[in-house]
């Protein structure tokens, strides 16, 4: 109850007197209690409200600025995945056709392709593979052989080289599972890979047929328990040392 509401009850409460002590009493005890409920007067309350006005007034600008920032940001967002589906279509229409022509020279005819699937959006498809050796139907590449697998995984990383070359390119025994005739193949690719870009390819093998068609052999021995020891072949000038 405000101060004036207090006062005009105050008023009406007098003139309308008890008609006895026992309402007067009554009336005077109900007062009390009221006026307790008020509490102590709070002399700076004109200023406080003053202050949390200010306050208010503050922070109802710092939302108009917080929303004009997330707007802005989101305008931002919208526009960097503008660009990022842009580049990415790109991209994949790079590979795809590198992809396409190196799994049919790989392969010595057949077709392959890559393929976005579960969205529209390019930002948040996957990609599946799809592949057809020579004589077999168009399928993914998980229903493939261990050596068809490797021989196409190859194709596509050959693929993305070609669009964007890096330094150094590591294979880890990647000809472990295809026989001669496809290591041939195999190698037959990386010489051309080398020849078309700056990539200096580092090959992990077992396989004397790919160790055979390198340039340079590292091998690395145990003489003893906890030591490595590593070995060094030119193959070029070995070559030519056995011609002369």
């Amino acid at each position: 109850m405000s101060p004036d509401e207090l006062g005009r009850k105050l008023t009406d409460d007098a003139i309308a007197r008890p008609p006895d002590a026992a309402g007067a009493e009554s009336l005077l005890y109900g007062l009390e209690r009221e006026r307790e409920a008020l509490g102590a007067v709070n002399l700076r309350a004109e200023d406080e409200a003053v202050e949390y006005g200010d306050r208010l007034n503050s922070m109802k600008s710092e939302r108009i600025d917080l929303t004009q920032a997330i707007a802005k940001l989101r305008d931002g967002i919208d526009e960097l995945n503008a660009e990022g589906r842009e580049r990415l279509v790109a991209a994949f229409d790079v590979i795809n056709a590198n992809f396409k022509s190196l799994f049919e020279a790989l392969f010595g005819g057949g077709q392959a392709e890559l393929k976005l699937v579960e969205s529209d959006d390019p930002l948040e498809a996957g990609l599946e593979i799809y592949a057809c050796p020579p004589g077999k139907r168009l399928s993914v590449m998980s229903l493939m052989s261990g050596g068809e697998q490797a021989l196409t995984a190859a194709a596509l990383i050959f693929a993305v080289f070609l669009a964007n070359p890096a330094p150094v390119c590591v294979l880890d025994e990647v000809d472990a599972p295809l026989d001669d005739a496809n290591v041939d193949r195999f190698c037959r690719m990386l010489h051309e890979m080398r020849s078309r870009t700056d990539t200096r390819f580092i090959v992990i093998t077992h396989n004397p047929v790919t160790m055979s068609r390198m340039d340079r052999l590292y091998g690395v021995t145990m003489p003893e328990r906890g030591m490595s020891q590593l070995v060094s072949v030119d193959l070029k000038q070995a070559e030519g040392m056995v011609a002369a």
